[in-house]
C-alpha cells in the first residue's frame, strides 16, 4: 500500500531552517512597515483636508491595494488547499511566505512611498 509522504512540521534541513527564518524576518518587515505606513496614514488624515484630492487618492488607493492584496492571498491559500487534498504537501513555512508575500510587498512599498511625501 502506498502512504503518502507528509512534510515535516519542524525543519529537517539547514535550508528550510533559513527558510523559516526568513519567514520570520518577513512577518518582523510586514509588522514594522504596517505600524510605519497606519502612522503616516494617521497623520495625512489629521494634516489634510478630508475632500482634498490628495487625500481621496489616497484613500482610494489604500483600498484598492488592501483588495487585491487580499485576493492574491486568499488564491495562495487556495492553491494550498488544493495541493493538500491532491496529495500533495507544502510546508507551512513555504505557504506562510507566500500568503504574506502580497501584504509584505505593498506594505512596504507605502511605507517608503509615504516617507518620501
Amino acid at each position: 500500500m502506498n502512504y503518502p509522504v507528509l512534510t515535516p512540521a519542524f525543519p529537517l534541513s539547514p535550508a528550510h531552517a533559513f527558510d523559516v527564518w526568513r519567514v520570520g524576518v518577513m512577518a518582523f518587515e510586514l509588522w514594522t512597515s504596517s505600524v510605519s505606513t497606519i502612522a503616516m496614514r494617521n497623520n495625512l488624515w489629521y494634516t489634510q483636508a478630508p475632500f482634498s484630492p490628495r487625500m481621496i487618492t489616497e484613500n482610494q488607493r489604500m483600498v484598492t491595494e488592501k483588495i487585491e492584496a487580499s485576493m492574491e492571498t486568499g488564491l495562495e491559500m487556495q492553491k494550498a488547499w488544493l495541493g493538500m487534498f491532491s496529495g500533495k504537501q507544502t510546508p507551512w513555512w513555504e505557504t506562510t511566505r507566500l500568503t504574506m508575500t502580497p501584504y509584505h510587498r505593498r506594505s512596504s512599498a507605502n511605507s517608503r512611498r509615504l516617507s518620501k511625501g
